[in-house]
């Protein structure tokens, strides 16, 4: 056989293996139309903009801890942190799709929150201090209460 018939061979081979289902990937089909698809191991998002959300405040915590080390006191405001870690300016607007971020600084100390447009199950609302412990809760605005996101 030449080297053309066997790539030729194998195109086929392949082709006909996917045509029949073979390679198709089980877990895919089991999951029911829209349910919502962990980004990483023990991902606590219920749904595509929870992860969003929860991925900004990370991002807010993670520049926040690094302003701090770098002079001495916390961000005052979001605008400050541009730069700081992976902090953009476009994450200044509070405008987060499905969420809205809040954002109170101190030199000593920052609240951070998140809320849904509409809460639900799937649009925890969400809360975070200088700890960089995330709280949410589903049926009212997250507080330093409200149980802590895991």
């Amino acid at each position: 056989m030449t080297k053309s018939s066997t790539r030729l061979f194998s195109i086929i081979v392949v082709l006909a293996i996917a045509a029949t289902g073979v390679l198709s990937v089980p877990s895919l089909r089991a999951q029911a139309p829209g349910a919502y698809q962990p980004k990483f191991h023990g991902d606590p998002a219920h749904s595509d903009s929870e992860a969003a959300a929860l991925a900004y405040m990370r991002v807010v915590i993670r520049a926040q801890h690094r302003f701090q080390k770098q002079y001495s006191h916390f961000a005052t405001s979001l605008a400050e942190l541009v730069h700081s870690g992976s902090f953009t300016k476009r994450m200044v607007n509070p405008d987060r799709g499905d969420y809205t971020a809040g954002f109170k600084g101190k030199k000593d100390s920052f609240i951070l929150t998140m809320t849904p447009q509409h809460l639900d199950a799937d649009h925890r609302s969400f809360y975070a201090e200088d700890d960089g412990k995330i709280h949410a809760d589903e049926e009212k605005p997250a507080s330093e209460d409200s149980p802590i996101v895991k």
